[in-house]
């Protein structure tokens, strides 16, 4: 006979107190075997898909697609055969840490699973002890995931799709439940939806109406990065002094090396663009300023001096602003710096940057030029002593040489904890940042 087991919402990283249900990849009655995704958490900081730890039969949801589960409540139930289930324990709220929940090491494969003997128990988590034996209907017989979704919309159940997926559908007005899927266990794909859409667009064919009436207000939930990135903010803005300081320079030089960098045989594997020497600039200032790479211990009363500079880079992803971070960023070599960039930029569009990387930054970039913006007074990430704001390169007249001419000019912002950085050293700093922008091949043969 098998045993119900209900397995909780695990913390999925750095303290996590809650999750939304983004997707079920396995319905109930569905098998599963040990460590098989089975459905996708969307925490304020990445979309995980959660594996199972049994070998048995999905029992029961807990909650549907798109509602929020604390840390430590039931999120699904278990059928488990045999001898090898955990032995039933009485009933805890607690919230156990189970690192690398929907994440590997670099370099890593996920296994192949395998049903059977030989795959190993997963360690058990809180299960509800009934309060006495009874006869119990016999569990619903393994439903085996299909290969390839049935062809046609769906037609009952929840949709699923990748949150950048669920936005531009929602841009386009469009209802994912009436589009085919063909992605992996019926997901619905931006092909998908693009095919769609394009169906839409041909004559006769009429978009499906909005749920949204027109000319009624919008009310969207204070949620996941949005809601985590209000709160970090506000606790940023009241708790350090912040000041801002500008340098506009004469970037001309450095724009002419990224076009020398993108023809060069080593560099054509990775994006070379005018933030990569940002961000070499940075790394190189904060090496002959240190101080500027510190952290403020209120508790401790003291100025941790960091060894590595965690950089930070802002990203604009479908799920809002998140600043995950290269650490120790000062000991990759140019090429190095832009792959770590390049898969930076990969997993936060995907909405799959791992907690790990969104916290213990120490330096940010924010590139708001590619907005076509000058400048900004950016707040900091917490715990973070400078951000530095990039801006728009633009042709300008300019004094060049004792002439006026037209050259590539940007606007440099840096914001500081003025508890740990002064005016002097801010504004050093920011000089040398511009001072490499201005003359990158000379600096970078003068200060490595």
């Amino acid at each position: 006979m098998g045993q119900k087991i209900t397995f909780n919402l695990p913390d999925l990283g750095e303290g996590l107190t809650e999750g939304e249900v983004a997707a079920w990849l396995v319905e109930p009655g569905g098998s599963v075997v040990l460590n098989q995704p089975f459905v996708e958490v969307e925490t304020a900081k990445a979309l995980v898909e959660v594996p199972s730890p049994y070998d048995g039969v999905l029992a029961e949801h807990h909650a549907k697609a798109g509602e929020t589960v604390d840390v430590g409540s039931p999120l699904a139930s278990f059928e488990v055969e045999g001898a090898e289930a955990p032995a039933p324990q009485k009933e805890e709220k607690r919230t156990p840490n189970l690192v690398g929940y929907g994440a590997r090491e670099a370099g890593s494969k996920r296994r192949k699973r395998r049903p059977g003997p030989e795959s190993p128990v997963a360690p058990a988590p809180v299960v509800e002890a009934p309060p006495a034996p009874v006869a119990a209907p016999a569990p619903p017989p393994p439903v085996p995931v299909p290969a390839a979704p049935a062809a046609g919309p769906n037609l009952g159940g929840p949709t699923l799709a990748k949150p950048p997926v669920r936005k531009l559908a929602k841009d386009l007005g469009i209802d994912l439940a009436a589009v085919t899927p063909t992605g992996p266990h019926g997901t619905v794909s931006r092909a998908d939806l693009e095919a769609f859409s394009q169906a839409l667009a041909s004559p006769g064919a009429t978009a499906p109406e909005r749920e949204r009436p027109s000319g009624e207000d919008e009310r969207i939930p204070i949620k996941g990065v949005r809601k985590l990135t209000a709160q970090n903010m506000v606790a940023s803005a009241f708790t350090a002094p912040h000041v801002t300081v500008f340098l506009t320079c004469d970037v001309t030089e450095m724009m002419d090396t990224v076009k020398a960098f993108k023809a060069r045989k080593e560099f054509a594997e990775v994006k070379v663009s005018p933030l990569l020497f940002v961000a070499k600039a940075v790394l190189l200032a904060a090496r002959r300023h240190p101080m500027i790479n510190a952290r403020w211990d209120e508790a401790a009363q003291e100025i941790v001096v960091k060894h590595d500079v965690n950089l930070g880079i802002a990203a604009a992803t479908p799920r809002g602003l998140v600043v995950p971070n290269i650490k120790a960023a000062q000991e990759l070599s140019l090429l190095g710096l832009a792959e770590a960039l390049g898969a930076l930029a990969r997993t936060a569009r995907e909405g799959r940057t791992p907690p790990s990387d969104m916290t213990g930054g120490t330096i940010s970039i924010s590139n708001v030029g590619v907005f076509g913006v000058d400048t900004g007074t950016p707040i900091l990430p917490p715990g973070e002593s400078a951000i530095l704001v990039f801006g728009a390169v633009r042709p300008q007249p300019w004094v060049h040489e004792g002439e006026i001419a037209v050259r590539q000019v940007t606007t440099l912002g840096l914001s500081f904890d003025h508890r740990l950085i002064d005016g002097e050293l801010g504004s050093q700093f920011l000089a040398d940042v511009g001072a490499f922008l201005q003359h990158p091949g000379e600096t970078l043969l003068a200060w490595t």
